[in-house]
């Protein structure tokens, strides 16, 4: 059932690639992975690291960026499923080749496993193809399963999916995020299970060491990165003058998150607002400035000295945000209103408190992060409004959220350390 089900998928997509622009270019993808396999795959062999999309390449990031760091005559292969991955990073520098992961056919499995011949493979956090393991198992390949999270109302633990669970028993060693997902495991009969976290934390740990300073952001916040970096340092007696003028930064943002935030910010004139909207058009950027009662500058149409005669920054461009979050005295983190909340620890590492929407109760760190009392869940304007309210009345509690959040993130950076001395050292 499984096979049949992959061979409709892929006959599916080809129809739809006939009237959808991301289907065809994932069907053109596939189609031109074996010609850059042929042209870039010599004779030596590969780590083959395979993510679905852009959030599961963050997580093995830190893997391939320290193996290529500490072993440079290592070659790392990386296969995206997803066009918004593939097509962002198949420029990848840590990685010798990139391209698309074919249909998960019996044949296809084949021809890859002997294109690619890979010495190691890692699956990412929800990425199991069945007949790619299969295959893999058979050539005496060691395959591993990353950041994945366990749920009992997954396929692999239904009566209907005993099938496609089988495959799981098959990994050599699955490196999961927590402790229900090793008892879920340990209670299908695998046994071969290490709690060690997400490597996500790790990489927002990497980027919070590598932030360069951003002059526009800056000028805008009024405050330097070696401010911003005692700010964090200072006593709770300290923080009213933090205060006076406070900075929130709005990441990932969709419209019901703006619709929130926007509302707040135009009533609130002691506030500077960076807005970092997940989808940057030229729409979507004028219906922002659209809603704004007050000052507003574009990043990419600014300056260091006209940005400080604005109140609200929209960051029109994309890869910024990482490194922004450390100016913000509260950060917000967009989609909990929509399909999921984006990135939490990307802002959480900076030791900021956090508000988010209400649609993350499948995202373990943002749960984790609400039980530490490092981040707060809305759901409606009067629940921003009392967040913000709080936050940026009170010291204290400011202070506390902030060190809450620093901690959580600290304490949780090891599993990238935990899983490359495990398997790459």
């Amino acid at each position: 059932m499984y096979t049949f089900a992959i061979y409709l998928y892929a006959i599916c997509a080809k129809i739809f690639a006939l009237f959808n622009t991301k289907a065809r270019t994932l069907v053109r993808g596939q189609k031109n992975t074996w010609k850059i396999l042929e042209e870039k795959i010599g004779q030596d062999s590969y780590v083959w690291f395979h993510a679905a999309s852009l959030g599961e390449f963050e997580q093995g990031r830190p893997l391939m960026e320290r193996l290529k760091r500490e072993h440079p005559e290592k070659k790392i292969l990386l296969t995206f499923f997803s066009p918004s991955g593939y097509e962002v990073r198949k420029d990848y520098p840590y990685a010798d080749v990139v391209c698309y992961l074919p249909f998960d056919t019996p044949l296809n499995a084949r021809r890859f496993i002997r294109a690619a011949r890979p010495e190691k493979a890692f699956f990412i956090k929800y990425e199991f193809w069945r007949n790619y393991i299969e295959v893999l198992v058979h050539h005496h390949i060691p395959v591993y399963s990353v950041s994945s999270i366990f749920r009992p109302n997954q396929v692999f633990f239904r009566w209907y999916g005993r099938g496609y669970g089988h495959c799981l028993r098959r990994i050599s060693h699955f490196f999961v995020q927590n402790r229900d997902s090793e008892i879920l495991l340990n209670k299908f009969g695998i046994n071969k299970v290490t709690v060690a976290g997400d490597t996500r934390f790790a990489r927002v740990r990497d980027i919070k060491e590598g932030a360069k300073p951003l002059p526009i952001v800056e000028a805008f916040v009024g405050r330097t990165k070696a401010e911003i970096n005692e700010t964090k340092r200072l006593e709770e007696s300290q923080l009213p003058d933090v205060l006076n003028n406070p900075v929130l930064i709005a990441g990932s943002s969709w419209e019901p998150d703006e619709a929130l935030l926007i509302k707040y910010f135009n009533e609130h004139p002691n506030l500077k607002l960076v807005l970092a909207p997940h989808v940057v058009s030229e729409e979507h950027i004028q219906d922002i400035i659209s809603k704004l009662k007050r000052p507003y500058a574009r990043y990419t149409q600014t300056d260091t000295e006209r940005v400080k005669d604005a109140d609200c920054l929209i960051i029109d461009c994309y890869r910024l945000l990482a490194s922004i979050y450390r100016y913000a005295t509260v950060a917000y983190v967009g989609g909990g209103f929509g399909v999921g909340i984006h990135n939490v620890p990307e802002a959480a590492v900076y030791g900021v408190p956090v508000i988010i929407g209400p649609n993350n109760k499948k995202f373990k760190e943002a749960q984790d992060l609400l039980k530490s009392g490092g981040c707060i869940e809305i759901h409606n304007q009067e629940g921003l409004d009392e967040a913000l309210d709080v936050y940026l009345s009170s010291p204290v509690l400011l202070k506390k959220a902030g060190d809450a959040a620093h901690d959580y993130i600290k304490e949780n950076a090891q599993a990238a350390d935990i899983i490359y001395q495990a398997t790459l050292k």
